[in-house]
């Protein structure tokens, strides 16, 4: 059983602020999720959601996608069993079994901002390829605010970065973006046909990956 963590003032946490950077690499970063207050699991990014994090060395806002999740025991040795319990049934009877487990994620980096004039990144310029560095060790992660992920998608370079991740399930992690920043974007017709010839541009010589991702993309 974990010891317990130094206890913080929750109160003035950003709604956004869901995560931790735990581990960090040039080509993405490891960040574990935040325990709720009450008893639950903690808030699981979907796959293909948009997240954020800040290297403050540069001053850079980092963005990543997120393509694996998983939630696992606290002590590596010991791994779950089934009690056959309902949620609730677990938190009357074993309340301890929440405070026993952790919930991580890996994201993609697929761009960055800088900081604009005034300090702030309503004007900063926005980059469509990987960071000159990752967020840090125990930088926050939030998540997206739809805003910034219309803002950031206005030009589709990102999609390149996304199908040259290895390791992960590229196309369909390509698909879950494009549709989640089709809904953010109340169903632009426009943007996903651009969306989708662009995609076409990249996989020219591969027609049945690309029928494969647009299948996953659901107008």
């Amino acid at each position: 059983m974990r010891l317990p963590l130094p206890q913080f003032d929750r109160s003035n946490r950003h709604p956004n602020h869901i995560a931790e950077v735990i581990e960090t690499a040039t080509c993405e970063f490891l960040a574990q999720c935040l325990e709720p207050e009450d008893l639950s699991f903690p808030s699981m990014p979907p796959f293909g959601s948009w997240v954020r994090s800040l290297d403050e060395e540069t001053g850079n806002e980092i963005y990543g996608i997120v393509y694996h999740v998983t939630t696992m025991p606290i002590d590596s040795v010991h791994r779950a069993v089934a009690l056959g319990l309902s949620l609730e049934d677990l938190r009357s009877e074993q309340p301890q079994i929440f405070a026993m487990l952790k919930t991580e994620f890996r994201a993609a980096i697929v761009g960055f901002q800088q900081p604009g004039s005034d300090n702030t990144f309503v004007n900063g310029r926005i980059y469509q390829y990987l960071s000159p560095r990752p967020p840090q060790i125990h930088q926050a992660v939030y998540r997206c605010e739809p805003e910034k992920i219309i803002k950031f998608t206005e030009e589709l370079d990102f999609l390149q970065t996304l199908l040259s991740i290895s390791g992960a399930p590229v196309d369909s992690l390509t698909a879950a973006a494009i549709r989640d920043v089709y809904q953010l974007r109340k169903a632009d017709r426009q943007w996903l046909v651009k969306a989708g010839r662009t995609l076409s541009v990249l996989l020219k010589e591969d027609y049945d990956r690309l029928r494969f991702i647009l299948s996953q993309i659901h107008p």
